[in-house]
């Protein structure tokens, strides 16, 4: 699948053009309704393009209203706005950062289409009942398998149940490690979309004594 055919804003497609075929996860997202604002839960690989699902389902809504990028590290949050500030720089679309240093309803982002924020940060401005949250049409929850973290995923939890009830967004998941993927994906009346791609294969080994020997296996296609 050509990234050239899909129904994308432009300024994602002229971006994005080294990279013009879409990986097996994208095209597995694509065909579960990606683009009709489907909620999917992604599970693939380290580095098999699950950020570019994450841009592709923000790109299709912005014109309809705000974006959430919903991380579980401040670290994390830093690169994604580096990432996205890059890529919107010469739109119409204005992105920020918000982490959670402040327990406010953070008016000030309000004027922002795309907010990248921490858990604690959106759990901030849904117990303000912050009143433009009602314009959030996608959110994206990176490291979602964080929901079984004892100190982070009653959190999260609490979270996603609420953008469920009150606004109803467009949910995109995005992991590499779930033990139970069906069953997170039905909690989030979401459609599972898995792939074992990876571009550079995985080796595993056993080092004993400085020495090391590789079982090599080939990458699952």
């Amino acid at each position: 699948m050509e990234l050239t055919t899909l129904p994308l804003p432009a300024f994602i497609k002229e971006y994005y053009n080294k990279y013009p075929t879409l990986t097996p996860i994208q095209e597995k997202a694509i065909t579960a309704g990606l683009l009709n604002q489907k909620s999917l839960l992604i599970c693939a690989p380290t580095a098999s393009g699950k950020t570019f699902i994450a841009t592709m389902a923000i790109g299709n809504t912005l014109h309809k209203g705000k974006s959430i990028y919903l991380v579980p590290l401040k670290a994390l949050a830093n690169e994604k706005y580096k990432e996205y500030k890059k890529l919107l720089e010469n739109t119409q679309y204005k992105v920020t950062i918000a982490t959670g240093d402040v327990d406010s309803d953070s008016s000030y982002l309000a004027k922002y289409n795309l907010l990248i924020l921490t858990t604690e940060k959106l759990d901030s401005l849904l117990r303000h009942k912050t009143t433009w949250l009602s314009q959030v049409k996608t959110v994206i929850i990176d490291e979602i398998h964080l929901l079984n973290d004892p100190s982070r995923g009653p959190t999260l939890e609490i979270i996603i149940t609420l953008l469920k009830l009150l606004i109803k967004p467009q949910l995109i998941g995005l992991s590499a490690t779930i033990g139970n993927p069906q069953e997170l994906a039905q909690w989030m009346d979401a459609t599972l979309v898995i792939d074992n791609w990876r571009p550079v294969v995985l080796k595993q080994g056993i080092c004993l004594e400085s020495k090391t020997e590789f079982y090599y296996s080939k990458p699952t296609k």
